[in-house]
């Protein structure tokens, strides 16, 4: 059975030689070496001692050295040692003093094993073979000890030694030793290790921590397992909490206390919460088409004014809803409308609590004055745009849809650099006193109107507004006869001249007389081919340009003309007569 020891072959212990004398082997019969296996002491993690052999007496106070022997064979059984042969006596020598007397504490270095024995040469430990692990030979002279010249195995048995005449002296008889402990300090001494430090450690061998280095190793690793478990849970534990509760302290920023919400009258601000709740949304809808406008209130009975080009789409038989700043919506019907100022009255029935809004004076507007415009733009209600007066008196014409020429309008116009799109249309233009000063009728567009989408162009600063003056007096007169009146000179005018100026045509329309017989005109002198180049000092560049500033001004109004006939300079004076709009 094998119990974990070396089943290889045994370590042969070998005594030191002497120099100077000749190696002999022992007969057979009296082998000193035997094949006995090292005592497993401690597991076989250290060494075996030797036992103690009591030295033989000497017949001399000298002290014999052992003579080397050879190796016998090993025997199946140990055998008893030979008696070893009585010394021979020696020639005398000379007496020999020892170096001090015997210490009898037996203190090293000066105690046992004696004085007599030379100083044994001390070597660093190898280090032992685990349990189990075949000891590989030493080389001599040093095989059978630890480095200490102490044996690290069983006694070897010796044969017959010869020893060395004695010397002749006084007779010493050194004190037997005691017997050696089981483990002595002078056999694990070494100069050159700490204090009292062995040269062998009980326990397991140098190099070999026995499965407990594995051990420590598992551990801290289970530990450091354990710890990162428990970290990482605390951890998550942690995050959950911050993430539903939004951190572990509640985050306030800084914040400015909510004011009254004043502002001043003339601000942006200001003026446009003033407007607001006057300003009105249409939504018209005909048998053919539909679309979206702007009007405001003129007066408690509902009365409210906006574009005929907003209202056109309902036609005779069309619904008209009109929505208010704060939501509330109404029906309204048209009361009058006109295409020559492109100005048209409806009416809500059934509301109450309207706020009408109040009207300026155009002429007294400046150019440069700051204004705000409101409305729908593409229908978002409520929009509130703001810039100032770049131009007036701004002669324009629109509409002509038709073809015949009764949806043109003209217009001497308010010009803006105030953002204004599609659905302003009929919407109030106001001054820093939330006063009208105009209608929001027509923009200029950068294209022919609409744009590579299908839609319509917006705005590029180019608003135009009908001065309030001529919308107030229109609205007056659909309010209250459901028509429109303009002023007229009864001519004719050739609106294929490329010239300068407004020219008298030679004919009149289906073959009448371009001066209407006892009108305006024929009563001022006025005669076919005349160039009227300018009206009340302003100077006129095309016929429309006459049109729109004559219709600047109402029927009876006299007007201050200047004109060239015949390459000559003329001026007069004219009294505008009346005409019904369409």
């Amino acid at each position: 059975m094998d119990d974990g020891k070396p089943t290889g072959p045994k370590a042969k212990w070998w005594s030191r030689p002497t120099p100077g004398h000749t190696t002999t082997s022992a007969p057979e019969s009296a082998a000193a070496a035997v094949d006995a296996p090292v005592e497993d002491a401690r597991a076989a993690d250290i060494p075996a001692r030797p036992e103690p052999v009591a030295p033989a007496q000497p017949a001399a106070p000298a002290p014999i050295a052992p003579e080397p022997v050879a190796q016998a064979p090993a025997a199946p059984t140990p055998a008893a040692p030979a008696p070893v042969p009585a010394v021979q006596a020696a020639a005398p020598a000379p007496e020999v003093k020892p170096l001090h007397e015997p210490d009898e504490y037996s203190t090293p270095p000066y105690g046992g094993p004696g004085p007599w024995a030379p100083a044994p040469p001390v070597q660093r430990p190898v280090p032992t073979p685990a349990h189990g692990t075949p000891i590989p030979p030493v080389p001599a002279p040093f095989a059978a000890t630890n480095g200490a010249d102490v044996p690290t195995g069983p006694a070897p048995t010796q044969g017959p030694v010869p020893a060395q005449a004695p010397v002749p002296g006084p007779a010493f008889t050194p004190p037997p030793p005691p017997p050696p402990p089981r483990s002595t300090h002078w056999l694990q001494y070494d100069p050159w290790g700490g204090y009292r430090q062995p040269l062998t450690q009980p326990g397991q061998p140098l190099g070999s921590d026995g499965g407990r280095g594995r051990n420590r190793r598992g551990s801290l690793l289970v530990g450091a397992l354990l710890l990162a478990l428990v970290a990482g849970g605390i951890g998550g534990g942690i995050g959950a909490y911050v993430e539903r509760n939004g951190g572990l302290t509640t985050v306030e920023l800084p914040q400015t206390a909510k004011n009254s919400g004043g502002r001043a009258p003339d601000s942006v601000a200001g003026i446009a919460a003033s407007a607001l709740p006057s300003v009105v949304t249409l939504h018209v809808s005909g048998t053919t088409e539909s679309g979206t406008g702007t009007g405001f209130v003129l007066d408690n009975e509902g009365h409210i004014l906006t574009n005929n080009h907003v209202v056109a789409p309902a036609g005779p038989s069309g619904d008209i809803t009109v929505t208010f700043s704060g939501g509330e919506t109404a029906s309204a019907e048209v009361v009058g409308k006109d295409s020559g100022y492109d100005l048209a009255v409806v009416k809500v029935k059934g509301v109450s609590g309207l706020k009408p809004l109040p009207l300026g004076n155009s002429d007294n507007v400046q150019v440069g004055d700051p204004v705000v415009a409101i409305g729908a733009p593409f229908d978002l209600s409520n929009t509130v745009t703001s810039g100032i007066i770049s131009a007036k008196d701004r002669p324009i014409t629109a509409g002509g849809e038709k073809g015949d020429g009764s949806d043109i309008s003209y217009v001497d116009a308010l010009q803006t650099d105030a953002p204004i799109n599609p659905g302003n249309s009929g919407g109030p233009l106001v001054d820093t006193d939330a006063h009208v000063i105009g209608i929001n009728s027509a923009i200029r567009a950068a294209d022919s109107g609409a744009t590579t989408e299908g839609g319509q162009a917006g705005s590029i600063g180019l608003g135009f507004a009908i001065p309030i003056n001529q919308g107030k007096r229109v609205a007056e007169e659909l309010i209250n006869t459901g028509k429109a009146t303009h002023p007229v000179i009864g001519v004719t005018l050739d609106m294929k001249y490329t010239g300068d100026g407004a020219k008298v045509g030679a004919k009149g329309a289906e073959g009448k007389p371009a001066v209407t017989p006892g009108g305006p005109g024929a009563k001022a002198g006025i005669k076919p081919g005349d160039i009227i180049t300018e009206v009340d000092g302003q100077r006129v560049h095309s016929g429309e340009e006459l049109i729109v500033k004559i219709r600047a001004h109402r029927p009876g109004d006299r007007l201050d003309l200047g004109l060239t006939r015949g390459g000559k300079d003329l001026s007069m004076t004219l009294t505008l007569g009346s005409a019904t709009g369409t």
